[in-house]
């Protein structure tokens, strides 16, 4: 199973383990590119949230394989990728979320918001927003809307 084989995978990474934030809900672990700050503010919205963050950079080279082995496809990809409870996040999904997956725990790889869009969780510009969907990512490769936003 790919989901499992990336957790795996996840668990045996030689990264640099940052200090993990607050620690209260369920612990999810974030990939992130080492220059991302977009990524360690969505990482902050988790924490606040009541989520255990265990925030990680990694080259961006073996965040990409990781991202391929994992079957994310370039077009649901974004800057970084996040493991909870068997599930994959991949980009600024909002923990509300995350939070509703994991209490609904239906058969998919997991969560994604594709690209970086303004106003998601992390990437927050003042008041410009733009609407954008948080995607079902499934097993097969297609999507499914999850949450809209905005």
């Amino acid at each position: 199973m790919r989901r499992r084989s990336f957790l795996l995978a996840a668990l045996a990474l030689p990264a640099l383990r940052l200090p993990a934030h607050a620690a209260q809900g369920p612990e999810i672990r974030v990939l992130k590119s080492p220059s991302c700050g977009c990524c360690t503010a969505w990482a902050d919205h988790l924490s606040a949230a009541g989520f255990s963050v265990d925030l990680r950079d990694v080259p961006d080279e073996q965040l990409w394989t990781m991202k391929d082995r994992l079957g994310i496809r370039d077009e649901t990809a974004s800057c970084h990728t996040a493991m909870i409870e068997g599930y994959v996040i991949e980009g600024h999904v909002p923990a509300e979320d995350i939070t509703r997956l994991i209490n609904e725990r239906p058969d998919a790889l997991g969560l994604g918001v594709p690209g970086m869009p303004i106003g998601s969780p992390g990437m927050e510009m003042g008041d410009s927003t733009e609407p954008f969907t948080t995607l079902l990512l499934l097993a097969d490769g297609e999507t499914r809307a999850f949450a809209r936003h905005g």
